[in-house]
């Protein structure tokens, strides 16, 4: 039998963190080496337990500094925080490019916006239509406790619908609206995106495309955070073969 791959799990105390550590104990393949939680050092923990891949479900305010950590420490990453910006990609990008000048084995980290499969292809089956409609537009529903609003998914979703839109040559999208512009929701690269935190949801995505005369409607529902893992494990299985920065899991599956 091969060498299983040792892994440490960021935020480890938390919802996603805790079933993450339950998916990587009931993984043949993956060993659960350290369990890093709020106030525990990030580079010791990694050092100390020899890990290979963590994965980083902390919070927005803390997951930059302990991907840098990482790198330093030599650990490949899996990232399913939210809150990143193109900014702190970038400086990641460019602290990994740095780290892996040389390196025999270089490394990788792989930021996701969401790790369902249902919401990748969700992301991927709205920027394939969004240049056959005249409008687009994004609802996204979460559990109160979610501290980001839009969801770093529906943003992904958001600059997939204005990319495609723009390489079709479409302009911007009609709307008349003259006041109450607050009832809009966000503008995210031209697209409406409108946030719903309630009770009782974990995390769903709609996205509405319209014509005259026709809408496609496109859902993807999360009852559970197990939903996730599927996605996940996935992730830190390929990111170590992922030299560099990887932005989406749908980078890692066999989309065409």
């Amino acid at each position: 039998m091969s060498e299983k791959t040792r892994v440490a799990v960021l935020g480890a105390s938390g919802r996603m963190g805790a079933t993450t550590c339950a998916a990587v104990e009931s993984a043949e393949d993956l060993e659960l080496a350290a369990r890093v939680g709020r106030g525990d050092d990030v580079t010791t923990s990694v050092r100390e337990s020899g890990v290979q891949v963590a994965v980083d479900f902390s919070v927005p305010d803390a997951t930059e500094a302990n991907v840098h950590a990482l790198i330093d420490a030599g650990v490949h990453a899996v990232v399913g925080t939210t809150g990143w910006t193109a900014a702190s990609r970038g400086r990641v990008a460019e602290h990994l490019a740095e780290a892996n000048a040389g390196r025999e084995q270089p490394l990788g980290v792989l930021i996701a916006p969401n790790f369902g499969l249902s919401a990748v292809l969700v992301m991927r089956f709205a920027a394939q239509a969004a240049r056959y409609f005249e409008s687009a537009e994004i609802v996204e529903l979460h559990h109160p406790d979610k501290v980001d609003a839009p969801s770093g998914t529906a943003r992904h979703t958001a600059a997939a619908i204005a990319a495609a839109r723009a390489d079709a040559g479409l302009g911007p999208m009609p709307d008349a609206t003259a006041s109450g512009h607050d009832a809009r929701g966000a503008d995210v690269d031209g697209v409406r995106v409108h946030a719903v935190r309630l009770r009782g949801l974990v995390a769903h995505e709609e996205v509405l495309l319209g014509n005259p005369g026709e809408q496609l409607v496109i859902r993807q529902d999360s009852f559970d955070r197990v939903s996730f893992m599927p996605g996940v494990l996935l992730a830190v299985r390929r990111v170590p073969s992922r030299p560099g920065l990887t932005v989406g899991l749908e980078h890692v599956l066999d989309l065409g």
